[in-house]
């Protein structure tokens, strides 16, 4: 199965942006987690969600701003990114993971797409 992000872009701080997480193929079995990497700086978990996606755990740095959420019907995750901030500026992946609930370390995941970027600059 092939990830494929979308959605990135440059927004002004306190912006909002939304980014997709498609599949090629269906993931209605497996969590689905978004990272990020911004220069410089090792890749860290953003957020995740379980198959049925009743269950999301967040990073603390966006917890109360994004908002994972994940269409089965779809092959789709997104990921609903509000009250950016520069330090928000990064690669953004999706990757899935056999495990239901993953968490958000990265090794757990097995399946990763190519990334979309996101600037926050004003």
């Amino acid at each position: 199965v092939q990830l494929v992000e979308s959605g990135g872009g440059l927004v002004q701080p306190g912006g909002s942006l939304r980014l997709s997480c498609t599949a090629s193929g269906s993931m209605p079995n497996s969590g689905v987690g978004w990272f990020r990497q911004a220069p410089g700086k090792e890749r860290e978990g953003v957020a995740c969600i379980e198959p049925r996606g009743r269950d999301t755990n967040y990073a603390d740095s966006v917890k109360g701003r994004f908002t994972i959420s994940r269409d089965n019907a779809r092959n789709a995750v997104y990921l609903q990114m509000t009250n950016l901030k520069p330090e928000d500026t990064a690669i953004y992946y999706c990757a899935t993971s056999e495990w239901h609930l993953p968490g958000l370390a990265d090794n757990l995941y097995d399946n990763w797409g190519q990334g979309t970027l996101v600037t926050v600059s004003s």
